[in-house]
């Protein structure tokens, strides 16, 4: 069994410290690797050893790394994924792909599962969602009428409106834009429809 180096596990924290300082975030185990200048393996292999010696807390699998400086400046946080645009317009293909991630405190936006999306249009700002907002969703399946949801519709296209329910008559789902300015009461009809989570809370640059 290798030896493990003090050193090492010490210029660990520190990075981990240092990147949640500077970005408020948490490092990748590969951005770890780079900080610190070992190969991506090695460093896995030390953040399991320094959790298994209580040094930080590290499962394996999800990004959260805890160190004894986060858990006491930020002791109920966990990370977000941010996975890019979304539609508050016509509805768009969107290509999920996780640019960083973000700490969210637990006391400001409750537990559950989130991820955050950049909101790119103009049909939200009535809600107050204004193109380049960051919107933190709820993971969710269903949702009642009335809630902001980001939903895939039939064509495999993403987009953020309102629920408004189902049209029996017409025998589809209803989302609802909200700008009344632009676009009085317009609305987007489609038969099928999947609910991927639930607006909760927007985060604006002042």
């Amino acid at each position: 069994m290798r030896v493990m180096s003090k050193e090492t596990m010490a210029n660990i924290i520190s990075f981990i410290d240092e990147y949640f300082c500077d970005r408020h975030t948490i490092p990748s185990a590969g951005e770890i690797a780079k900080g610190v200048g070992i190969p991506r393996a090695t460093a896995y292999r030390y953040l399991v050893e320094m959790n298994n010696r209580g040094m930080i807390e590290y499962d394996g699998k999800s990004r959260t790394i805890i160190t004894p400086m986060i858990r006491k400046f930020a002791p109920a946080s966990a990370p977000c994924p941010f996975l890019g645009s979304v539609p508050c317009g016509a509805a768009q293909t969107e290509e999920e792909n996780i640019r960083e991630y973000i700490s969210l405190p637990v006391s400001l936006f409750g537990k559950g599962k989130f991820y955050i999306l950049e909101a790119s249009g103009d049909s939200m700002v009535d809600v107050g969602i204004d193109d380049g907002d960051l919107v933190v969703i709820r993971m969710d399946c269903t949702a009642e009428v009335g809630d902001i949801v980001v939903a895939l519709t039939e064509d495999n296209e993403s987009t953020l409106k309102v629920f408004g329910g189902v049209d029996e008559k017409a025998e589809r789902a209803v989302l609802e834009y909200r700008n009344q300015a632009k676009y009085p009461d317009q609305k987007i009809f489609v038969r099928q429809l999947v609910i991927q989570g639930i607006a909760k809370h927007v985060i604006k640059a002042l």
